[in-house]
């Protein structure tokens, strides 16, 4: 459709941008704040901002760089110089003490003398659960991104939509390999979801948890640790369970089946979503929550957690990456709380506590509650 089709039903008159957008649309006013004390600092910041949004395709490949080379693992065992570096990672000395620089302009490690050393940053990378494997399953989506306008188009067959196959119903778990690796894939990084889970939603009074597409049970575990009188039940795709059994152990109930194709158990007082409807489409998850819905009793407890899009004030982590990702699976969105929370009303629940978050890229929490 052309732009004068777009705009036939729209009235006439165009409403242009703001006063604060209209006067950063003019060079002039560049060139007076660089002049004048306060604003020259608010401008700067906004230049390195600006350019930080530009380059920082070329940081996150420097990024992934570093880890297929393991610099940062290397340097855990003390200082080295850019010579040795050079000689670790097979690369010629010039390159090296360019990525190197770029390590440490990223803050993951500095120079000092001749010698690099880890920061605490770096340091902080390398012993937050998931982050490595994050970096190192990027390549699938950076190559999807290859041609940013055809992907929005959707003109583009996304790889990484090949590479959760699971997402598109029970037959794509028949490959026991591509459940494990995305299994392993999400453990590695459900420590931290879990952590704030427990932070931000009140589990006291919850007798038995049930945890639907709970994967090899990582968040049941962290549940078990810190709640350990709430009994637990686990519930998806039977590739997938398999291995979860050995990280369980016999106190909880492991449960095989697809939410999609089969009723959710009953007897469970509190069910789970952790990181669940974002891989998948509208109508997958108003089944999901209308299951849910059926399965609890009265005055049964709902807990949704995952990224979530900051809807009217936006956030690079959920409404860039995510968004981002979620639309390269060709099957889920990402959603704001707002949205779930209008989605879990319409399978007949009540918004106990609104979406709070302590970190919005890790996740984000709705409790919802079955009327009584």
């Amino acid at each position: 459709m052309t732009e004068a089709g777009l705009d036939a039903g729209l009235p006439q008159r165009r409403i242009g941008p703001g006063w604060a957008a209209r006067l950063a649309l003019q060079p002039w006013f560049h060139r007076f704040c660089a002049r004048v004390p306060g604003l020259s600092r608010i401008a700067k910041g906004e230049g390195e901002a600006l350019f930080s949004i530009v380059s920082g395709f070329v940081q996150s490949q420097a990024l992934l760089a570093l880890v297929e080379l393991r610099v940062l693992h290397r340097l855990v065992e003390g200082p080295l110089t850019t010579a040795r570096l050079a000689q670790l990672c097979g690369l010629p000395m010039d390159r090296m003490a360019v990525l190197a620089q770029a390590g440490a302009a990223l803050r993951l490690m500095r120079r000092k003398g001749e010698a690099w050393h880890l920061t605490p940053r770096g340091a902080a990378f390398l012993t937050v659960p998931g982050l490595e494997a994050m970096v190192r399953h990027h390549p699938v989506l950076y190559r999807d991104l290859t041609d940013p306008v055809a992907f929005f188009k959707g003109e583009t067959q996304p790889e990484l939509a090949g590479f959760w196959p699971y997402v598109f119903g029970a037959g794509g778990a028949a490959d026991p390999a591509l459940a494990v690796r995305y299994s392993a894939l999400m453990a590695d990084s459900q420590a931290l979801v879990a952590e704030d889970t427990l932070r931000l939603v009140d589990f006291s009074g919850i007798g038995t948890l049930m945890d639907v597409g709970g994967g090899t049970g990582a968040f049941l575990d962290a549940v078990g640790r810190a709640h350990p009188g709430i009994r637990r039940r686990l519930f998806d795709l039977p590739a997938v369970v398999a291995g979860a059994a050995a990280r369980l152990g016999e106190g909880v109930e492991i449960i095989p089946g697809s939410f999609r194709d089969d009723p959710l158990p009953e007897g469970a007082d509190a069910i789970s979503l952790i990181r669940v409807l974002y891989d998948h489409a509208d109508s997958t998850v108003a089944a999901l929550l209308a299951a849910c819905f059926q399965a609890l009793p009265p005055g049964g407890r709902l807990i949704i957690s995952e990224p979530m899009s900051g809807g009217d004030r936006p956030d690079a982590a959920t409404d860039v990456y995510f968004a981002v990702y979620t639309l390269a699976m060709q099957t889920g969105r990402t959603r704001s709380g707002v949205e779930i929370a209008q989605m879990t009303r319409a399978a007949g629940f009540e918004i106990t506590q609104s979406a709070r978050s302590y970190r919005p890229f890790v996740t984000s929490a709705l409790l919802a509650t079955h009327p009584a």
